[in-house]
């Protein structure tokens, strides 16, 4: 009978060993638990904290007009966003252009980029504007202002008639991309 009692003691001893894996496994699963739960969290209230940004937004808060950003009296003023959809997923960090509307409405470094197009003779090409904004002559940042170029054109800021060589647009030309 000696071996039966051996054979349940080892099995007794398999089976606390297999408890106390299966205790640390689910420590490391409420741990990671935990973890994914605070990310959601934080999602939630960024979400929520961005839906009361764009509810609080109002015409006067987001309009931005010519003149150092204060319009003319009487003057209809042009939004950065104007027609955009209270409910989005994504920002538009470079809006169309619409008359009356200022480069101030732009992020700093298009901005910059305006200014160098806007102050070269003539036509100018990406790796002419680089180094002029400070950033080095590489080819990632070179591809990453062709980019930014081609969205000022897609977004009617600038002009492309030759492919590569942009300039002002030729309708905003009159209006100054420093007019902040």
């Amino acid at each position: 009978m000696g071996s039966l009692f051996e054979e349940l003691e080892a099995r007794e001893a398999a089976a606390r060993v297999r408890v106390e894996e299966l205790e640390a496994e689910l420590a490391e699963l409420s741990g990671r638990l935990d973890l994914a739960r605070e990310s959601l969290e934080r999602l939630r209230i960024a979400r929520e904290t961005v839906a009361e940004v764009l509810a609080e937004m109002t015409p006067e808060k987001s309009a931005v007009g010519v003149d150092a950003g204060q319009p003319a009296v009487g003057e209809p003023v042009a939004s950065a966003y104007a027609g955009a959809e209270r409910q989005v997923i994504g920002v538009l960090t470079v809006p169309n252009w619409q008359p009356g509307m200022g480069a101030e409405v732009l992020p700093q470094v298009y901005r910059d980029i305006l200014e160098v197009v806007a102050d070269a003779p003539g036509p100018v090409r990406a790796k002419q504007i680089v180094p002029r904004i400070g950033l080095p002559a590489e080819t990632g940042k070179i591809e990453g202002t062709r980019s930014k170029l081609k969205r000022l054109v897609e977004r009617g800021w600038l002009d492309e008639d030759v492919p590569g060589l942009f300039t002002l647009a030729r309708r905003r030309a009159a209006v100054s991309p420093n007019s902040r």
